[in-house]
């Protein structure tokens, strides 16, 4: 029994993180990382030919997916339910919305990946590169929007430290062990559920703490 598929979400924030945890970035990250090397595919093209068994289509559409869930997976829960706080920073919202994309749903997008392609993860390892690469540039490009402004953080200021302790390029190669991890677990179906659910509320405890409120 292959592990259990668990969908993502991409949800609602305070004013001004909107945009970083919109259905429309989820889209335009599922274009940058199933774009065609060569630039010859349009998107109609792209969805249609190629990008649907590819990574980092499979881990946004796990994220797409789950705009309508009933109930979240662990891992994005502290996302809603911080929602309205006045202390995080839009910032925190979209770090947490990118941790829960990479730590839950990259690596069970790459078992989709693998069972789609008929392939080993070690043979779609430069693709889950390439999509760990562009994730980083997502993420560089999320704190520039969110953190520039008329009164920038200060070195000394607690959500600078906050920040950065989370890594897009620590957290995917966790994603990738953890992807090699339910691949081989696939035929044991009680410890792969219980590693995935573990991934998930481990996950999600790094979004809270993420999501802790400034002073």
């Amino acid at each position: 029994m292959a592990p259990p598929h668990a969908s993502t979400t991409t949800v609602a924030a305070p004013p001004g993180a909107a945009d970083a945890l919109s259905p429309a970035v989820c889209r335009r990250i599922l274009l940058t990382v199933g774009r065609d090397p060569a630039g010859t595919g349009g998107a109609a093209e792209l969805l249609g030919r190629r990008a649907a068994d590819t990574v980092g289509a499979l881990a946004v559409r796990r994220s797409l997916r789950a705009l309508a869930a009933a109930r979240p997976p662990a891992c994005w829960r502290p996302v809603f339910q911080y929602r309205h706080h006045p202390r995080v920073h839009p910032v925190q919202f979209a770090l947490a919305g990118l941790n829960a994309h990479v730590g839950h749903d990259l690596p069970l997008a790459v078992v989709d990946a693998c069972r789609a392609q008929g392939a080993a993860p070690e043979r779609l390892e430069r693709e889950f590169d390439r999509v760990a690469g562009l994730l980083a540039l997502v993420e560089e490009g999320i704190r520039e929007e969110l953190l520039t402004g008329p009164e920038p953080l200060e070195v000394a200021d607690p959500l600078t430290h906050l920040l950065g302790s989370w890594s897009p390029g620590r957290a995917c190669d966790s994603a990738w062990s953890a992807a090699r991890l339910l691949w081989r677990l696939q035929d044991q179906a009680p410890l792969a559920e219980e590693f995935a659910a573990r991934l998930d509320s481990g996950t999600g405890l790094v979004g809270r703490c993420l999501l802790t409120p400034r002073r």
